[in-house]
């Protein structure tokens, strides 16, 4: 059986494909990706030793009239050139986004069977556009359902995530020693790690200084902070001294199960990935959504962890200093609810998810 597994443009996209592509290549099946060379896709899928078929991708949403004007060519000569890399496909999985559409759009016309994956809560515009034509859309929500015509047949899978994230439910007694040394931590503190995605954001790290400042005196805590690479000296700068708190700083953490293993709470945004992976482990989470997402997608996936009792949300807008340390605190504070936000968050977490959906393709290419 041979799975082509279309998508890209961002990591949160990569490694949920990434993930699915290991259980199938596990299950002996023969495994390749499509994708841009501009996005992670292209370093992230060759480096883990999986095939990489190069192709074009338009993105629509945000452009000009007159780059909009020219979307159907271009758009038509991306699907034209995908035909040769999905033609000898048993089933495409598209896994949303843009980079996906030329590759699915060309499995639809050749008439191979096509899974979708939607990450988020409510649909992107790729998978909105390729639900119809497509065998079924997989989900991350059971909400999400709702969002697609009643024809089109869904099934919650979940959002896989990687197999160190997956494996830190059971296994974080040992990666949380594991990160003390890593990491360079305190195994008698509790631990707050905060991060805004792989390239940071601003107003998290310009509240988390702040917040620092006014936590600095808590010997019985220790901050993990992830500030983006761009952002790295210019958080560094600004960091104030501390008396009885420390901080660990770095551009990114390559190792976030060992991070996630650790933490006794996260500060992070909404992201689907993200979601996935602090459910996953089941930490307890301060989100706040990135904003200015056109489909509001980051706030729709925090309000449902809100609603479920594993989460509490914070708007990008209202964050400071103060309500960031203040939450923290209380937080922390408050075992009792700490420990039940976990537990929540543990019921939302699937890490079966790549398990789930690999068997949803399988399936689907023997039909």
């Amino acid at each position: 059986m041979k799975v082509t597994i279309a998508g890209g443009g961002t990591a949160g996209h990569v490694f949920p494909a990434l993930a699915v592509g290991r259980e199938l290549a596990d299950r002996g099946v023969d495994v390749e990706f499509v994708g841009t060379t501009s996005g992670p896709e292209s370093r992230i899928v060759r480096d883990a030793g999986f095939p990489f078929r190069e192709a074009d991708a338009v993105a629509v949403a945000g452009r000009g009239p007159l780059r909009k004007a020219a979307v159907p060519w271009k758009l038509y000569r991306a699907i034209n050139s995908c035909l040769p890399l999905v033609e000898s496909s048993d089933v495409v999985v598209g896994m949303g986004g843009y980079v996906s559409v030329p590759a699915v759009a060309a499995a639809i016309r050749l008439r191979r069977p096509v899974v979708l994956h939607e990450q988020n809560s409510v649909p992107g515009l790729a998978n909105r556009w390729l639900a119809r034509p497509a065998r079924v859309v997989a989900i991350s929500f059971a909400e999400t359902a709702r969002s697609f015509p009643r024809r089109v047949r869904t099934d919650v899978t979940g959002n896989p995530v990687r197999e160190e994230i997956a494996a830190v439910r059971d296994q974080r007694a040992v990666l949380a020693k594991e990160a003390a040394k890593e990491l360079d931590l305190d195994e008698g503190r509790r631990t707050v790690l905060i991060f805004g995605g792989s390239q940071g954001a601003r107003r998290i790290n310009e509240a988390t200084t702040g917040a620092v400042a006014r936590l600095r005196d808590r010997s019985d805590l220790q901050i993990v902070f992830a500030a983006g690479p761009r952002n790295i000296e210019d958080v560094r700068a600004a960091l104030p001294a501390t008396q009885g708190l420390l901080v660990r700083l770095f551009p990114f953490v390559e190792r976030m199960d060992l991070a996630l293993a650790a933490a006794d709470l996260a500060v992070c945004r909404s992201g689907a990935t993200t979601v996935a992976e602090v459910t996953c482990c089941g930490v307890p989470a301060i989100l706040v959504p990135y904003p200015h997402h056109r489909d509001r997608q980051q706030e729709l996936n925090a309000r449902i962890l809100q609603r479920d009792g594993a989460a509490v949300v914070l708007s990008d807008e209202d964050l400071t200093a103060d309500l960031l340390a203040g939450r923290i605190g209380d937080l922390l504070a408050d075992g009792t609810r700490l420990q039940r936000m976990g537990a929540r968050a543990e019921l939302l977490g699937r890490p079966d998810a790549a398990a789930a959906l690999a068997d949803l393709i399988e399936r689907e290419a023997a039909a």
